[in-house]
């Protein structure tokens, strides 16, 4: 998978956010927080943690819709940082059940965001990349399904989200 269009799809966002919001101010820590939060929303769709519960996950729909959320940011940041000369999803696995690769995925965002390196970056694509290899989302629905919320955030912003 090619990251160039995604890149310049989110630079063209955030442009576009940061004119709409009038943001002069650096915001990457900000952005990292929001990471976070998208990822616990994620994680909290899943419900692979929620062992109290018979509940099973939402429908997977909602899941992807959660886990491109999080694509933003990540793409963001990497724009942020100088990082959008990544050409390809890096390859890797983490190992362990969900719940055990969204804590160490948790680790991988803090370690980026006080440590902006090109490895931790890659890290962090690592992690959600084996996030989506475990709950069974290829490529192609991602990048698909972050075009669609890619216009669904232009959208939100046009009518004051």
């Amino acid at each position: 998978m090619n990251f160039s269009t995604l890149f310049t799809m989110q630079r063209e966002l955030d442009r576009f956010i940061q004119t709409n919001q009038n943001i002069k101010q650096d915001v990457f820590r900000e952005k990292g927080l929001a990471l976070v939060v998208e990822l616990a929303e994620l994680a909290n769709e899943t419900r692979c943690f929620k062992f109290w519960s018979t509940k099973g996950p939402s429908e997977r729909a909602v899941i992807l819709e959660e886990y491109v959320d999080s694509i933003h940011f990540i793409l963001s940041l990497g724009i942020e940082k100088g990082f959008d000369s990544l050409e390809e999803w890096p390859e890797g696995e983490v190992n362990g059940e969900l719940t055990e690769v969204f804590i160490r995925t948790i680790t991988s965002i803090q370690t980026f965001i006080n440590e902006p390196t090109i490895g931790n970056y890659e890290n962090v694509w690592i992690h959600y990349g084996s996030i989506a290899s475990k709950i069974g989302f290829s490529y192609a629905e991602i990048i698909n399904a972050y075009i669609e919320k890619n216009e669904e955030n232009y959208k939100r912003q046009r009518t004051g989200y």
